[in-house]
């Protein structure tokens, strides 16, 4: 049994596993920066300690002084979060090999689903369909018109070992196409260091949806439930929901079973995200693997009743996935919003100290926040600092629920998005479930 856990992350996810590890009594070690010596969830763990410098190169992503402290501290398991180190498979081992368990999967898993090529090629030959697409090896502009020519334009650009906004560009026409794969591949090597690049046909209109899978060490696999993600600006979410709006029970348990087919195919074990891109038809294709929880794990918590956090800690004791714990579900429809630190009209990060950060107590609402008043927010790490979850019997009350949360919410001192949280919140298309992954540019 696991008795103490080091989290190796900060901010809001780092309160969320301690909020876990105290219903069952785990104690737990937070890991702070310069930066974040006043933070949350320093003073809410057991022990803390200090990592290093403001940024994350100096303190969160130095994997030897990680390492130093888990021993230091006698923790007896690493929690990785989501981000920073959660997906890098040189650091899973590292804990392993220093005989201290990684919450996540097994090392090689992370290193074949970080690398997007070798994922689609892997899934691909597995009989999952994927969006049609080439790598591009050679980047000579012959070679790179003449792939492009045979995926099609709209393509999209995309960097192999990362996704998000920062790691992916369309192009609508040839005359961009080199200018594309240029600037994907300099910003490949600054942030993934990794200069590898493919393209891929461009999906139009198409929606966001995932699949939450869980797997044991006795090669059982399950897929627990799908959640929409469509509501993104720059390819990075915003809000998601669960059960995903006007999506046929017939594609949804589709969509389950080839997310069911990829945990199989990788004999993975703990708890992964499989997303997929939706087209029109409801035919969807496999986009990627994240091999570690998501942000928008909580829609998947309140309406299935189930603790993801708990669930990655009981897998990586070697439980088995029938002996889980199902709690009584909250709701059936769940919806969460991300409150970030930035300008609501230039989405610029708005750095500062909280004066205040008040929201309403309300029956149907969930808080996992990373502030609180008299935080200081940096410009050193991403700008989201908690997220707001309804949880009802319908996704129209959710969306009352949150509207009426966020306007009766007050936050000084730094700016935030919740103006244009509930633009979208307010907007007659999305209370008709009617998005795509361009809404929010539309």
């Amino acid at each position: 049994m696991i008795t103490k856990i080091l989290i190796a992350n900060r901010g809001e996810i780092a309160c969320r596993i301690i909020k876990t590890c105290k219903r069952l009594d785990i104690q737990t070690v937070a890991l702070f920066s310069e930066a974040d010596r006043t933070s949350l969830h320093a003073s809410q763990a057991d022990e803390s300690f200090l990592v290093g410098g403001s940024r994350v190169s100096e303190s969160y992503l130095n994997q030897l002084k990680i390492i130093e402290i888990a021993k230091q501290c006698k923790a007896g398991a690493i929690h990785p979060g989501y981000g920073l180190l959660a997906e890098n498979a040189t650091f899973a081992k590292l804990v392993r090999d220093t005989g201290i368990i990684f919450i996540g999967p097994s090392e090689e898993v992370i290193e074949k689903m970080g690398d997007k090529i070798q994922a689609r090629e892997m899934m691909g030959n597995a009989g999952l369909p994927v969006i049609p697409g080439m790598n591009l090896i050679n980047l000579e502009e012959k070679t790179i018109k003449v792939a492009a020519d045979k995926v099609g334009y709209p393509l999209m650009v995309k960097a192999a070992a990362g996704g998000g906004g920062i790691g992916m560009q369309k192009v609508e026409r040839e005359d961009d196409i080199m200018k594309a794969v240029s600037s994907v591949v300099k910003r490949a090597e600054r942030f993934f260091a990794d200069s590898t690049i493919y393209i891929e046909k461009y999906i139009e209109n198409p929606r966001h949806i995932e699949a939450q899978i869980a797997g044991d060490i006795f090669g059982e696999i399950v897929a627990v439930g799908s959640r929409d993600c469509s509501i993104q600006r720059r390819h990075q979410k915003i809000m998601e929901e669960a059960p995903p709006p006007n999506f046929s029970e017939q594609a949804n348990r589709r969509l389950l079973a080839e997310a069911t087919k990829v945990g199989s195919t990788l004999n993975y074990s703990n708890v992964g995200t499989i997303e997929f891109l939706v087209d029109e038809h409801e035919n969807s294709y496999f986009l990627e693997m994240n091999t570690r929880l998501q942000v928008e794990h909580p829609v998947t918590e309140e309406t299935l009743g189930i603790d993801l956090v708990e669930w990655q800690i009981r897998l990586a004791e070697s439980n088995r996935i029938e002996n889980l714990k199902y709690n009584k579900k909250k709701a059936t429809h769940a919806m969460e919003v991300r409150i970030c630190a930035e300008d609501p009209k230039t989405f610029f990060p708005s750095p500062g100290t909280i004066k205040t950060w008040s929201f309403p107590e309300m029956e149907g609402i969930r808080y996992d926040f990373g502030v609180e008043a008299g935080t200081s927010v940096t410009p050193y790490y991403d700008p989201m600092i908690g997220k707001v979850i309804a949880y009802a019997a319908s996704r129209n009350k959710c969306i009352e629920l949150l509207t009426r949360c966020l306007k009766e919410s007050a936050v000084s001192g730094i700016k935030t998005n919740v103006p244009m949280i509930l633009d979208v919140l307010e907007d007659q298309r999305f209370k008709l479930g009617e998005v795509t992954t361009h809404f929010v540019n539309e």
